[in-house]
């Protein structure tokens, strides 16, 4: 949803010219000052809703994130057993070896 923002040139110019400012510097900012209106209402600065939705779509990833990672922890507590009894057995052999 775009703003359109009313900006009178003409006016701004006069004005300017009025308070001392050569009229071709008058003219060159409110160009200048038309232009960044323009720009900030184009579309390229986000709305609220823009904003709503990417906190919806933080929330989604935090949450598919926190599934993944309690996946990880129960892989890696299966992982930690495997190499636990792995020594286990390694350090039995190795003792029954010498003794």
């Amino acid at each position: 949803m775009s703003m359109a923002i009313q900006f009178d040139t003409l006016r701004y110019v006069e004005k300017l010219v009025a308070a001392g400012v050569p009229e071709t510097q008058a003219k060159a900012g409110a160009s200048a000052l038309a232009a960044a209106l323009g720009e900030s209402t184009s579309g390229v600065l986000a709305t609220k809703e823009d904003i709503a939705s990417l906190k919806v779509e933080v929330a989604d990833v935090r949450s598919e994130l926190k599934i993944e990672i309690a996946d990880v922890k129960s892989e890696l507590k299966v992982m930690r057993w495997m190499i636990a009894t792995i020594v286990a057995g390694v350090i039995s052999l190795v003792a029954k070896a010498f003794f």
